[in-house]
């Protein structure tokens, strides 16, 4: 069963910059959808951003986009998520979610996940 690690969370203030990395453990095949999901306290889990492995096509969610961008290095087994302009309402945990349905934002249709990383944005 593969394995995702999130890491890169952190405490930055508003207008700052963080990158998300998410490492899977076994070599992800093409097609495969690797996303981004994201839940504050006392909200419900909301996806970010997607892209499928080995494609050129990404998804994003309206609040992020054109802030966030997501990427991938098959090399490494990496997805990146990769945040700009930080606001306060993009204080939650992230996580990490692998599937195989392009494009969606259904958390039911992802099969593995990560422990998720803590980004916390100050104003």
């Amino acid at each position: 069963q593969v394995q995702l690690v999130e890491s890169g969370g952190g405490s930055v203030q508003a207008g700052g910059s963080l990158r998300l990395s998410c490492a899977a453990s076994d070599d992800v095949a093409t097609n495969t959808v690797m996303a981004w999901f994201r839940q504050a306290p006392g909200k419900e889990r909301e996806g970010v951003a997607a892209i499928r492995i080995g494609r050129v096509s990404t998804y994003y969610a309206g609040p992020v986009k054109d802030r966030f961008t997501i990427s991938q290095d098959n090399a490494k087994n990496t997805v990146y998520l990769q945040m700009n302009t930080l606001i306060p309402e993009d204080t939650a945990m992230y996580y990490c979610a692998m599937g195989r349905i392009w494009p969606s934002f259904n958390a039911s249709s992802y099969n593995y996940w990560g422990q998720g990383t803590q980004v916390t944005v100050s104003s």
